[in-house]
């Protein structure tokens, strides 16, 4: 179960691995199960299941076991809290950068 007291950093440092950003990026397309999941990458499925971890323990993903098989699925409400601090940040350097160019660009006054 994700802790509820994930940080924006726990956030970042889950996605700061290329290969829990390829995980992310399938989730993002369905549920899929752990041998799916690990498929692709070259590595061994312990190795793997680190990765997964770290991904469940940030919250963006979720897994349940049914039978024999863990099925995965992408928490999307962790992804809305990204980008609400990504589009936060964009606006606030639009704003910096367009009061830079009106203070570049603004001709100079003579006395």
């Amino acid at each position: 179960m994700a802790n509820s007291s994930v940080t924006l950093d726990d956030l970042f440092g889950a996605l700061s691995d290329p290969t829990r950003r390829a995980v992310v990026e399938r989730l993002g397309r369905g549920p899929a199960s752990v041998g799916e999941l690990a498929d692709p990458f070259p590595m061994t499925l312990p190795s793997f299941m680190k990765h997964l971890k770290v991904l469940e323990d940030s919250g963006l993903v979720m897994t349940k076991k049914t039978g024999r098989t863990r099925m995965c699925t992408l928490d999307r409400r962790r992804l809305r809290r990204l980008q609400t601090w990504l589009e936060h940040q964009r606006i606030v350097w639009t704003e910096r950068t367009d009061r830079l160019e009106a203070f570049v660009t603004e001709p100079e006054e003579t006395p």
